[in-house]
């Protein structure tokens, strides 16, 4: 007797389909999320990645940073970039890790003001090299009197490095940094959103930095404006107020306080013991319950609690603002106009993260050979964000501005038509990218807000400074046309006074002359009523 197969259920079919993928599997098949959209962009996402890294190794480390980018045409469409820092380096056993594998990295539950904190931006940036290539990544440091050379790749089924060669070489001098060199596809452009651009607006916002560029047209080096680092950031706790149910009740199962009491005073800032057992009972919550025995109910209700209870707002020592004569320095040097104003903002705080605002105006000077339409830099902890303007809070809060009260022209579509460089800089210890590519604010009212706030600020000293302009020029123009007719008026009152003509001239020059603006006066316009006797 011939056995039946039993027929598989198209449920069962189904399931049998269902398969995990790594993270590097994903974003090998998904690369548009990390910025790798199209050739000239990918190019500049690659140097990117690498020289914030670069710049966030520095600053963590407090080494006045000197980066240098190299960009070479090994053939058509396929580039060699090495991007070099004075960092501290990396210890050879960590940097397969650190570079091959997928969210892998020391700032993810760091609350504290950084550029990188994703643990994918390098690793992306490598594996899209060795998508278009073929060809592993070779980084480079210095360790303890060795020189170390490792080859890796990613092995993306398994979303873990493949180390390829290793070189150790001693070296005399005790040098210390990290270098990075990858073989891309790309476009490369030189100006617009392009690497040459990216660097100098970094620069504009890192002034301490020294940026040594050599690109396939062009090469330049940008010196530092100033040698001091800003303040280094402090780490501090999550603030009760942006702190979502799911990652409170990972919390409660982790911690090792003995009660919830401890718990709460523990593990978030500005909770003390009054706070703490303010909550517990609001929750109806046992104060001296062990964390971990708490009920999802409990957990819930405690949640819900935490957000209700009265709190001071979170430290903001986490945050390292440009010094607003810093920021300014760097915008003369960049783009040398007539009047420049910087503004930073107090911080404030959004869903419970501290965050604060500076912005630029830079007007007149040189950008009148360049636009006259107006230019907005947007940058996110001190870094350019160069692509999905129309996309971002920035953008959003720049044209929400009614820039008709500050005496420039107004535009239907919110930037002005004026020779005016307009930059934002958005700092916290967590920014909300609209998506992995890290181009995009998202929409926060309170970002919104504090952004429109600080142009506002800079707008009003713009007016002052455009309002004395217009009246110098306006007294200029008048004292010309009286001084075109001076010489006929002398010589009429010459004849009714009797006094010589010349010194009438003069005289009346010198009068004509006083009602100018000079430079850093604020004179009040006024009519003189001169008598010649």
């Amino acid at each position: 007797m011939t056995e039946v197969k039993e027929e598989k259920t198209l449920a069962e079919e189904m399931g049998e389909k269902i398969k995990e993928i790594s993270i590097a599997e994903f974003f090998e098949k998904n690369k548009h999320l990390l910025g790798y959209e199209n050739p000239t962009k990918s190019l500049l996402t690659v140097v990117k990645e690498f020289f914030d890294n670069s710049l966030d190794a520095c600053l963590e480390a407090r080494i006045l940073p000197t980066i240098k980018v190299s960009i070479k045409e090994v053939k058509e469409n396929v580039y060699r970039i090495v991007v070099e820092d004075n960092g501290p380096g990396l210890p050879p056993d960590k940097i397969p890790i650190a570079f091959g594998k997928f969210l892998v990295g020391s700032k993810f539950m760091r609350l504290r003001q950084n550029i990188g904190t994703q643990g994918i931006g390098a690793k992306g940036a490598i594996l899209y090299a060795q998508l278009t290539t073929g060809k592993p990544a070779k980084i480079t440091t210095y360790f303890k009197g060795k020189k170390y050379e490792i080859e890796l790749s990613i092995d993306v089924i398994r979303n873990e490095p493949k180390v390829i060669s290793r070189k150790e070489e001693p070296i005399e001098k005790n040098l210390h940094g990290l270098k990075v060199e990858v073989f891309v596809e790309g476009r490369y452009i030189e100006k617009g959103q392009s690497i040459p651009t990216y660097l100098k607006y970094i620069w504009i916002t890192n002034p301490f930095t020294k940026i040594v560029y050599d690109g396939p047209n062009s090469s330049f080096t940008l010196e530092r404006v100033v040698n001091e680092l800003p303040k280094e950031p402090k780490e501090i706790k999550p603030h009760p107020y942006g702190v979502e149910l799911g990652r409170l009740k990972r919390m409660v199962h982790m911690t090792k306080s003995r009660n919830v009491v401890g718990f709460l005073t523990s593990e978030f800032s500005r909770i003390g013991r009054d706070s703490a057992l303010s909550i517990c009972k609001i929750a109806k919550v046992d104060q001296e319950k062990k964390p971990s025995e708490l009920t999802d109910e409990e957990i819930e209700r405690l949640h819900k609690a935490m957000q209700s209870v009265k709190l001071m707002s979170p430290p903001t020592d986490c945050l390292s603002a440009l010094k607003e004569e810093y920021l300014a320095e760097s915008l003369k040097k960049e783009f040398e106009p007539e009047f420049v104003v910087a503004v930073v903002r107090k911080p404030a705080v959004y869903r419970g993260y501290p965050f604060q605002v500076q912005v630029g105006l830079a007007y007149g000077g040189k950008i009148q050979e360049i636009t006259q339409e107006a230019i907005l830099l947007r940058f996110a902890n001190h870094t350019p964000l160069l692509y999905n303007q129309s996309d971002c809070a920035i953008t959003r809060a720049v044209e929400e501005v009614d820039w008709g009260n500050y005496r420039l022209p107004r535009n239907s579509k919110g930037l002005p038509p004026a020779p005016l460089v307009i930059l934002v800089d958005l700092i916290s210890v967590w920014i909300p990218y609209k998506s992995e590519g890290k181009q995009a604010i998202a929409e926060y009212p309170e970002i919104i807000k504090e952004v429109k706030l600080a142009l506002q600020e800079a707008g009003r000293k713009l007016s002052i400074y455009l309002h004395k302009k217009f009246v110098r020029e306006h007294l200029a123009m008048r004292a010309n046309i009286f001084e075109a007719y001076s010489e006929v008026f002398s010589e009429f009152v010459s004849d009714l006074t009797g006094k010589p003509k010349e010194y009438i001239k003069n005289k009346l020059i010198e009068i004509i002359r006083r009602g100018e603006y000079k430079d850093g006066e604020e004179k009040k316009m006024k009519e003189e009523v001169i008598e010649v006797k």
